[in-house]
């Protein structure tokens, strides 16, 4: 069997994360467990996408999910889950002030 590259296990990884419901709802499990019922009104899809999606997350080991009573709560697979989506708002954030600087400075040019 021939080992598969790091470069295409970071792609599928990525790929994994390139849905908005996904990382909607990795950012509201970034703030805590949270059961499907309050995915689900916070989301705002149906109940069989939100699923799906769900078990796309459980099936990569980005989310775990365990029973509290009737509900199904989901919540981040570890703190480097956390540190990613952190990472990721501290990029675009200075993707945005570097768009924003050359916005100004396209507005200031003759």
């Amino acid at each position: 069997m021939v080992p598969v590259p790091l470069y295409q296990v970071k792609a599928e990884f990525f790929r994994v994360l390139g849905h908005p419901v996904r990382i909607r709802v990795l950012e509201l499990l970034c703030e805590g467990p949270m059961s499907v019922r309050d995915l689900l009104a916070d989301v705002g899809i149906e109940a069989s996408s939100l699923s799906q999606q769900l078990a796309v997350l459980r099936r990569h080991g980005i989310v775990r999910a365990h029973r509290e009573g009737s509900s199904v709560v989901y919540e981040l697979a570890g703190p480097d889950v956390l540190d990613l989506m952190r990472a990721a708002r501290r990029i675009l954030t200075e993707l945005a002030v570097g768009q924003r600087a050359l916005l100004d400075d396209l507005r200031e040019a003759p």
